[in-house]
């Protein structure tokens, strides 16, 4: 909604504000920041009933909301005001930055509760096959690519859509004949999923003699010999002969995911899934003071030896730390385009077919307890309502052998696909779903094809899960997803593309109102971490965590939804540092 926006965009974020009238110079304190004529919505109120009927205390008049304050004032990392603008600028001093929003919109910083930013630091350097549609379009941008990379180094491309393709999966042959002089691997957009020409297949030693690993397939043409087509844990064979990235060319690009996720609104992120070599990087940065936002750390339960070294040492036990390493990330099964997941009953596509989990997929369950038992939080990937049912027995059955696990909000990464009798259990157990909105949207086109029409409704079901209790947190998994928070509300809110289809939405009644969805990425990511006392709402003595967009996205909700998606980032604030300005 226009009126919603900034009045004029050539004037975004004026930073300057003239001297006050004499009865504003009786100064509080010497602010950092103060923020004025905004529009805060500070989440202090309580969250929504687990219907979505929202709180008596919220700034909701009955037909519509409004923002609870105008004006943010940081000093030293913390917020110290909030309220009027003319009380506000009784805290400036000499050095202070005042900047007059004009009207945006000023929420807690968000936080995107399960990325991989090593992935999208790396998906940021090579070849983007988001969004491509045909086998045809993805080659033509390796051949276009191979034009200036020398004869013999490896090209690397990610993104094209698993899910999508599952019942039209390409082959060597394309690829191969167009791009013969250079090892090509295309790994899917989720991951469960690569390609390669013959090159790349020789370059790994792959033959049709080649063992694939438990829970994995390796296609094979009429010929008997590898095709090219590599699904779920059969990907690491093609992927594994791609040289290993340089230490430099690692941490650059974490860098650039990570400031591309300042860029995009985001003051922390949770990374699932480190190995070694990232957590070396990571700790150097912080030693270093070069993260520009909160890392959240996942150790990958597949590094064995990284896991015990941390058994040893420990959970971190601070919050406050711009790297904070209390959480392993464990695999469960595989992903639900590539029919990995692990369903209770036959995939309604695939007769005969129910996916792979547990130790077929990697899943070390003693060393997980070990973890647990040594007070690590758990996060693990599970999508099929098989998946999510064994992997909650396995959570529940270390709460009885030690209750005082019980207390580190676990979590099932992605909980996509649950049996109705499992969405209860949930919330009896305090175990927390970690959900993508932007899941559904992109995967509601074939979801119901491969769970028919009874159990999809147990899909993606965010309203089910509350109402049963369950603590949400939402994220993007990027890069396998979009992470634009525009995006990612609208999926949330209206349960449509970005296209706003389907009219009414997709399984509508499983939707978040705006106070829930904005929740699902600052407040309830938040409680995630640990981080609900210091974060998550905009009030005095919390962390100056912010961040600033130019549509609010509360009234949008209800007046204008669509128009969600045209939002735009103004700025991030972390620990009272602008990390991110529109320029």
């Amino acid at each position: 909604m226009e009126t919603l926006r900034l009045a004029l965009a050539s004037v975004l974020l004026v930073a300057v504000v003239g001297c006050a009238d004499d009865a504003d110079t009786e100064q509080q304190t010497g602010a950092d920041l103060i923020f004025i004529n905004a529009r805060v919505y500070t989440l202090s109120w309580d969250e929504p009933a687990p219907d979505g009927s929202i709180d008596p205390g919220a700034p909701h008049d009955g037909s519509r909301w409004q923002p609870d304050a105008e004006a943010v004032v940081t000093e030293g990392g913390e917020i110290v005001f909030v309220g009027k603008t003319k009380e506000a600028l009784l805290y400036r001093a000499e050095a202070t930055r005042v900047v007059d929003l004009a009207g945006a919109t000023v929420i807690p910083g968000l936080v995107d509760s399960h990325t991989h930013v090593f992935g999208l630091g790396a998906a940021l350097d090579r070849i983007n096959l988001v969004d491509i549609a045909t086998e045809e379009e993805a080659v033509a941008l390796i051949v276009e690519r191979a034009q200036s990379v020398p004869a013999g180094e490896w090209i690397v491309g990610r993104g094209w859509d698993e899910g999508a393709w599952a019942n039209r999966y390409p082959d060597k042959a394309l690829l191969s004949e167009a791009v013969p002089d250079h090892p090509v691997f295309m790994g899917s957009l989720h991951g469960f999923a690569g390609w390669g020409n013959q090159m790349a297949l020789d370059a790994a030693g792959i033959t049709a003699e080649t063992e694939v690993p438990v829970g994995g397939e390796m296609r094979l043409g009429d010929d008997g010999e590898p095709n090219g087509l590599f699904l779920n844990r059969g990907v690491q064979l093609l992927s594994a002969a791609i040289p290993e990235s340089s230490r430099e060319t690692l941490t650059n690009q974490l860098l650039l995911g990570l400031n591309q996720m300042a860029a995009d609104g985001y003051t922390a992120v949770h990374d699932a899934g480190l190995g070694t070599r990232a957590m070396d990087i990571l700790e150097e940065l912080e030693t270093a003071d070069r993260l520009p936002i909160r890392v959240y750390a996942m150790l990958s339960l597949r590094d064995e030896p990284l896991i015990r070294k941390w058994i040893d040492k420990g959970p971190d036990t601070d919050s406050d730390s711009m790297l904070v390493t209390r959480t392993v990330k464990a695999y469960y099964d595989g992903a639900l385009g590539s029919r990995g997941a692990r369903l209770l009953y036959d995939y309604a596509d695939q007769p005969g077919h129910r996916g792979i989990s547990g130790d077929s997929y990697g899943f070390n369950q003693a060393l997980n307890a070990e973890a647990m038992h040594a007070g690590f939080q758990i996060a693990i990937h599970a999508i099929g309502d098989a998946g999510n049912r064994e992997a909650i027995d396995i959570l529940e059955g270390v709460f009885k052998e030690n209750p005082a696990t019980a207390r580190n909000r676990h979590r099932i990464e992605h909980a996509q696909v649950m049996s109705p009798d499992d969405i209860p259990r949930l919330g009896q157990l305090g175990i927390i779903a970690s959900m993508e909105p932007p899941h559904a949207m992109e995967d509601k086109t074939w979801a119901e094809e491969r769970l028919g029409p009874d159990r999809v409704l147990g899909a993606y079901a965010w309203r089910s899960l509350r109402e049963a209790n369950a603590r949400l947190t939402f994220n993007s998994d990027n890069p396998g997803s979009d992470h634009d928070i525009f995006y990612g509300l609208h999926s949330a809110i209206t349960r449509q593309d970005k296209n706003q289809q389907p009219e009414g939405g997709w399984y509508a009644d499983q939707a978040m109102n705006a106070d829930e969805a904005v929740r699902g990425y600052t407040n309830w990511s938040a409680y995630a971490s640990f981080r609900e006392d210091e974060s998550g709402i905009i009030e005095a003595g919390r962390w100056a965590d912010l961040t600033v967009m130019d549509v609010d996205p509360f009234v949008l909700a209800d007046e204008s939804p669509g128009d969600i998606l045209n939002g735009r980032i103004l700025m991030t604030i972390v620990d009272g540092n602008v990390v991110y300005e529109r320029d």
